[in-house]
């Protein structure tokens, strides 16, 4: 897997998230526990993971969508 999308901000991963399930692109989240035990304060990023394979498709779903890959 690659590192698609890096943020603290869990509005972006979960539209991003949500775009990706819509062009039929796994993903997963990685660091969320490190982010609950952080408190919630946002100080730890978590990192959108692809599939090698499907990484530049993905890549251009976030450009075309205007959101930041933040890497």
């Amino acid at each position: 897997m690659k590192e698609l999308l890096r943020s603290t901000d869990p509005t972006i991963l979960a539209f991003a998230s949500a775009l990706l399930e819509g062009e039929d692109i796994d993903c997963f989240q990685m660091d969320v526990n490190m982010s609950i035990l952080e408190g919630g304060i946002g100080i730890f990023p978590r990192r959108l993971m692809v599939r090698t394979d499907d990484l530049t498709r993905a890549e251009r779903v976030m450009r075309d969508n205007e959101i930041p890959l933040g890497r």
